[in-house]
């Protein structure tokens, strides 16, 4: 097994990868790109990924991109611990409920954190939003927020007594949004979100779980740090 990771710190969808690594204990050599400077697309990584993005996951001369086929492909080759069920059933509910929060709750996220963050891709192709737009999007994010908030006042995790890739998919989310509802900026958006301990306080719960996991901290975004 030699596994090497291409990813970005910072990235949602890179740090979705670092979990499951994390969480199935399974070594690898990282590979930290800058996008600021357009590593992604370097001929070395449009040869692997010809969309330019990160993350890459390459296993013994595999290669897979696209964060949630890294973390099925991940699954089925190295299957303990299960993230994405032991079920049929278990499997369909978690990738029915990566779907709901990739169509429904995702791109606002998003939208939201490219606005108040600005994008690490010059190249970007994303506009920020406008004001009205920035607004809109947060209701719906906190209207989504309270959806998952339900889930994990039942359960641990989201979809139900076992840490699944769900929980990796949204975490790196949410805790991006946060950062960016701390913009000065933001102030006037973050009321209705932040503290999320106090607004969400099963989501808040739920967000300490998997900061205290074996071995998260080497998760963490680097520039986080020191940011």
């Amino acid at each position: 097994m030699a596994i090497d990771l291409y990813w970005a710190s910072g990235c949602p969808y890179s740090w979705r990868v670092l979990l499951a690594l994390a969480h199935k204990r399974l070594p690898f050599q990282g590979h930290r790109l800058q996008l600021e400077f357009q590593e992604q697309k370097s001929p070395q990584m449009l040869a692997m990924n010809p969309r330019g993005r990160v993350p890459v996951l390459k296993d013994d001369g595999y290669v897979v991109f696209e964060s949630v086929a890294v973390l099925y492909y991940l699954d089925r080759k190295y299957p303990e611990p299960s993230i994405f069920g032991r079920t049929p059933e278990e499997a369909a509910v978690i990738l029915r409920v990566i779907e709901e929060f990739q169509a429904y709750t995702e791109p606002h996220i998003m939208g939201i954190c490219r606005t108040l963050l600005g994008s690490a891709s010059p190249a970007d192709e994303e506009r920020p939003l406008s004001r009205d737009a920035l607004t809109d999007a947060m209701h719906v994010v906190a209207r989504e927020a309270r959806t998952i908030e339900m889930r994990v006042s039942r359960f641990d995790w989201i979809v139900g007594e076992d840490y699944s890739a769900i929980d990796m998919v949204i975490f790196p989310a949410i805790q991006l949004l946060r950062r960016a509802l701390t913009r000065p900026e933001a102030q006037d958006l973050a009321g209705r979100f932040l503290p999320i301990e106090a607004n969400y306080p099963a989501l808040g719960r739920w967000l300490q779980r998997i900061e205290s996991l074996p071995g998260y901290e080497h998760t963490v975004p680097p520039s986080w740090r020191i940011g």
